[in-house]
């Protein structure tokens, strides 16, 4: 879209605020809303200044001065403030006019342009399955003399029994019960259908929604492919429109992977597939799972460079709490076609040859995805371009239940980091093939690991409930 058609937008609209935005290396959404009517052609010339000292891992106090620069293309007019208000997303350049290095959406762009460059391809697309859940009650402290959280949702299995409804209906979710059951055990078909609507009208093209396995309101709403930076634009769009139909619902949506013991926890499994012009390049018919030579070199780089990849894919302390064998978390680093106990899935139901792709299933939505998208594609082309063979490597292809496996034959399967730290450790030792024509670099790399370890040494060094149950009477 035109700059012209943008200032268009707004005036046919009756926009009254632009909303002016961009992300945070850990994938968070920051804004500055300008009047519309001191919004014209030099603004998406001169950009919007803000404070990056005051966003974490960006800059110092002594050089905080930085740049939005709106990219046209990225509009829609926000379906949930009360003056009407159009959003924009914005890369982040220095005073001086240089892209900056640590902004992950230029991350993306520097990403993008290695692909063609490199001749593999002219673009790889992306489609990120998304889980959440929908809570009813959400309250947590973490303070030195009390830790604590607490969970609550109406059709959670815990609450068979309880007496404060006003007459319990029961129809509860029963633990890994969720999977698409029908009214009235599914409960939130509307406001599934709710953010559906709204995502459509921000012109995300929806293509399907469903509750999800684990109980207490996990769901899942599938949006159609597109390319890297246009996807994880997508999915930001996303997260901002189901977190707040939840709230207006009076409800609480998080995209947190494990917000309960016991039960599965959310990921965000990543479809992947790369072009050249029309022409899918992942497709050789007859051979396994009708997987092209390049697309098994793809998913060879991706299982060899997992451990580091998933510093950046499952950044958060919590995202280990998901990768446990058991709930259908995908640990082991292998492939298979249809087996959703590998990490990478091929799926073989109803493909066409342009549908061929794909399935990264480790990471979860703690994930920045520009950062997360760009990594995966870097992982894939390093394995292009080294011919790196994920049989001869050990990696399967394994069509099997993996957590049905004799141990001994379990033990031969290499599995992801058991912890954050280890996943750091990874990434420091293993990210030449990310700093690859320069699309991501030394400095952004040690200032992520540095960012990480603080957050992992924060969960470390704290006092855990549980700990009480288990030392307090020692």
């Amino acid at each position: 879209m035109s700059v012209e058609k943008v200032l268009q937008t707004i005036k046919e609209n009756n926009i009254e605020w632009v909303d002016f935005r961009f992300v945070d290396l850990g994938g968070r959404a920051h804004h500055i809303s300008l009047p519309a009517s001191a919004v014209d052609e030099e603004t998406f010339v001169n950009g919007v200044a803000f404070d990056g000292s005051s966003i974490t891992g960006f800059r110092g106090i002594e050089e905080s001065d930085m740049v939005m620069m709106p990219d046209p293309g990225t509009i829609y007019i926000d379906p949930f403030t009360a003056h009407p208000t159009l959003n924009i997303m914005c890369d982040i350049f220095t005073p001086d006019g240089e892209r900056y290095e640590r902004d992950p959406r230029g991350i993306a762009v520097k990403a993008e342009e290695f692909l063609q460059a490199s001749g593999v391809g002219t673009a790889a697309f992306f489609a990120p399955e998304s889980e959440f859940f929908i809570f009813d009650d959400v309250r947590y402290e973490s303070g030195m003399n009390s830790s604590s959280y607490f969970v609550d949702s109406e059709e959670a299995v815990w609450n068979t029994n309880r007496k404060d409804e006003g007459g319990n209906l029961a129809f509860k979710v029963g633990v890994k019960g969720g999977y698409v059951p029908v009214a009235p055990v599914d409960s939130q078909q509307d406001i599934r259908s709710e953010m559906c609507r709204l995502l459509s009208e921000a012109g995300l093209e929806i293509e399907r929604h469903h509750h999800e396995v684990a109980t207490a309101g996990q769901a899942e709403i599938n949006f159609r492919f597109d390319t890297l930076k246009k996807t994880a634009d997508n999915l930001l769009t996303y997260k901002y429109i189901v977190q707040n139909t939840a709230r207006q619902y009076g409800k609480v949506a998080t995209f947190m992977p494990k917000p309960l013991f016991g039960d599965n926890g959310s990921g965000m499994h990543v479809h992947q597939s790369i072009f050249n012009g029309d022409s899918p390049l992942f497709y050789e018919k007859g051979a396994y799972a009708n997987l092209s030579e390049m697309a098994l070199n793809y998913i060879g780089g991706i299982l060899y460079h997992a451990p580091a990849l998933i510093a950046l894919t499952n950044p958060s302390t919590n995202s280990f709490k998901r990768l446990v064998p058991g709930y259908e978390a995908p640990v082991n680093l292998v492939f298979s076609k249809g087996n959703r106990s590998a990490a990478v899935r091929i799926p073989v139901a109803a493909v066409t040859p342009k549908g061929c792709r794909i399935e990264f299933r480790t990471p979860d939505s703690t994930a920045n995805p520009y950062l997360a998208f760009s990594a995966m594609l870097m992982a894939g082309l390093d394995g292009i371009k080294k011919k790196i063979n994920p049989v001869e490597l050990g990696y399967g292809p394994l069509d099997k239940n993996i957590y049905e496996l004799a141990d001994e034959d379990k033990e031969k399967i290499r599995s992801v980091p058991g912890t954050l730290e280890e996943a750091l450790d990874s990434l420091e030792a293993d990210y030449e093939f990310l700093t690859e024509g320069g699309v991501f670099t030394k400095d952004f790399i040690d200032n992520y690991i540095a960012l990480k370890r603080s957050e992992a040494q924060a969960v470390a060094i704290r006092v855990h409930p549980h700990e009480y149950s288990l030392y307090f009477d020692v």
